[in-house]
């Protein structure tokens, strides 16, 4: 039995496609329909055009402003609610001219599904893909098309068969099975709310049958807890944070992380505008709530339940649409705006930049106007956000250009290691323990400072060779020195963790400790990993204090795949080794090395001589 359309929840439907094929007629005809108007008000606007000698339309209905109705193109986003038999639908008319890409993207980032229109006659335009990868970008997967314009070839079946075999095959590639592709006419309402007898041929679902096959999302109170914080107001004696739950539920007595703090605290109570305080909030409810720490929780900080909190990191992968001006650039800094709080974000680096049209990605050092890419963002501290494939609402962003918001995209980690473990401190009632033997002293009888040479590079670069004739000559010349190797620590120390991204940080994290304790004795520790990530080795730098020397150990991901000496490029590139550096992880170049070292032009000897002479010039 089909539940009533009050029985489920509104669903939010954008309709796109290239300027001039007709989706405001359509949305316009479907909703006189469905019998969404109100008495009269077509007859209103029949009226209104012979007033001024013009045509009636069906899109005007929805094309609320003076200047689309004398232009004929829709310029901004009209919403509007429709009915049919299974449920409500709030429609989202969005522009298809490209001038005004970015209200379309408005539109379309709130939506829960999109009907992507096409002419008959014309069929599929640049305009028209471009469209169907934005929507896959901001994570619309459901997706239906309907051909317009039938009316106008005749009701041609084979012409319709062409097209449905290429918007298909369009979005095949980009992971998407359209639900339906249906032949409509919005003029003459064909196949809008019945089957239509001048298309006898198509026996698929009319467009109001497209609209109830679409899944309702997931419910938000069901989802964990997001609670970024909008504001805080100081009433009475009481601090209240107030802000909008974007995901889950909350509940007086519940404990909260803030993120990117990490403070915790107990909510004390809920607080409401103009109605009595609530037990608990859901999503979607703007709420108030004081907590029972005296604690400083500002604006941008995200409350969640401390067992499934967003992600925290300082660097991440996004997928972006660029709408500004200026083109974007490695090493340009933005504003980024994630859910309330605001950061700046450099680009690290434009991985690929991929043309909408034919999909086909290039390598690019700057992303133009009406581009999307894949970038990577560095940020300067560390950031909450959600990967959008978990919490799509969260999982957003916006970005800034000066005054002037010129994209956005989706967020994700990809091979990148959610660093909120590597700096949650979970021991408590402990204190350092000062030693009665000072660092000076045992400089003074080692004949040097405890020092960490800390080498980085990519598998097969020279990394462990270097290191290892590095002790020997170190030793023979009188130091106290010890090489701490990825492989030799992963048989002990570090033989609990894996190889997934946090795995991975977690295993420098140790690294960089141990080695910051064996230089506070008075060791030269030579380490030798491949430590991809700049913000594990900044970690393992702070760790040694001011005893920390990076080398980067240089060589081309060519060169290196070359060499192969263990043979992990090959299992890599056979997908036997998942996360590979360099294959399909990232390897973040030191920015500002003490020294480096290109084994593409310098033999072990010579590359082992120039960390001898560094460090001699270090130790006076």
């Amino acid at each position: 039995m089909t539940a009533p359309a009050a029985a489920l929840a509104p669903l939010r439907v954008v309709f796109v496609g290239h300027v001039d094929h007709g989706k405001s007629t359509l949305v316009g005809r479907l909703i006189a329909e469905t019998g969404s108007l109100a008495d009269g008000k077509v007859e209103q606007i029949r009226a209104q055009c012979a007033r001024r000698g013009m045509p009636f339309e069906w899109s005007f209905l929805l094309d609320a402003l003076q200047a689309e109705r004398d232009q004929g193109i829709t310029i901004d986003t009209t919403q509007i609610w429709i009915k049919t038999a299974q449920r409500g639908y709030v429609i989202i008319d969005a522009p298809g001219h490209k001038e005004f890409l970015k209200n379309m993207v408005t539109g379309a980032a709130s939506a829960d599904a999109a009907i992507l229109v096409i002419d008959a006659a014309e069929g599929v335009q640049e305009q028209s893909r471009r469209h169907g990868y934005l929507l896959h970008l901001l994570g619309v997967r459901q997706v239906a098309v309907a051909v317009n314009k039938m009316d106008l070839i005749g009701y041609d079946r084979t012409r319709f068969a062409a097209i449905e075999r290429e918007i298909r095959g369009y979005l095949a590639d980009l992971g998407v099975v359209p639900t339906a592709v249906i032949p409509v006419s919005g003029r003459e309402g064909d196949n809008l709310r019945a089957a239509a007898v001048t298309m006898p041929w198509h026996l698929g679902p009319a467009l109001t049958a497209a609209l109830d096959r679409f899944a309702a999302a997931a419910p938000a109170p069901d989802l964990p807890l997001r609670f970024p914080i909008q504001d805080v107001y100081k009433l009475d004696e009481r601090r209240i944070l107030a802000g909008r739950v974007e995901s889950g539920r909350l509940k007086v007595g519940d404990v909260l992380l803030f993120s990117p703090s990490n403070k915790t605290a107990r909510v004390k109570s809920i607080e409401a505008w103009h109605a009595p305080p609530p037990p608990e909030a859901g999503a979607g409810r703007s709420i108030g709530i004081t907590i029972d720490q005296p604690l400083f929780i500002e604006r941008g900080e995200w409350a969640s339940h401390t067992e499934d909190p967003p992600i925290e990191s300082d660097v991440c992968r996004a997928k972006l649409f660029w709408l500004g001006r200026d083109p974007i650039a490695k090493g340009k800094t933005y504003l980024v705006k994630l859910a309330t709080s605001e950061i700046r974000a450099t680009i690290q680096s434009i991985e690929r930049v991929i043309d909408a049209t034919t999909l086909t990605p290039r390598p690019g050092a700057t992303v133009e106007r009406n581009e999307v890419a894949e970038v990577t963002l560095r940020f300067p501290g560390l950031a909450a956000f959600d990967d959008f494939t978990r919490l799509p609402r969260t999982g957003r962003f916006v970005m800034v250009d000066g005054y002037d918001i010129a994209g956005g995209g989706i967020l994700g980690m990809d091979a990148y290691a959610d660093q909120r473990a590597l700096v949650t401190k979970r021991a408590t009632n402990v204190a350092r323990v000062e030693h009665r033997v000072t660092a000076a002293e045992r400089a003074k009888r080692n004949g040097h400072p405890g020092t960490v040479v800390w080498l980085t590079g990519l598998s097969g670069s020279g990394k462990s060779t270097i290191a290892i004739e590095l002790e020997r000559r170190l030793f023979d010349q009188g130091y106290q020195v010890y090489v701490l190797d990825g492989d030799n620590l992963r048989h002990g120390l570090n033989a609990d963790l894996g190889f997934s991204p946090e795995s991975r940080a977690e295993n420098i994290r140790r690294v960089g400790e141990v080695a910051a304790l064996m230089a506070r004795a008075g060791f030269i520790v030579v380490t030798a990993f491949i430590s991809p990530y700049r913000s594990d080795r900044e970690r393992a730098r702070r760790a040694a204090g001011g005893n920390f020397h990076e080398v980067h150990v240089k060589a081309s991901l060519a060169v290196c795949e070359g060499r192969d000496p263990k043979g992990l490029y090959k299992r890599a590139r056979a997908g036997e080794i998942a996360d590979f550096t360099g294959v399909s992880a990232p390897y973040e170049e030191p920015e500002a090395p003490e020294l480096t070292v290109d084994t593409e032009v310098t033999d072990v000897e010579r590359s082992v001589g120039a960390v001898i002479d560094y460090l001699g010039r270090m130790f006076g």
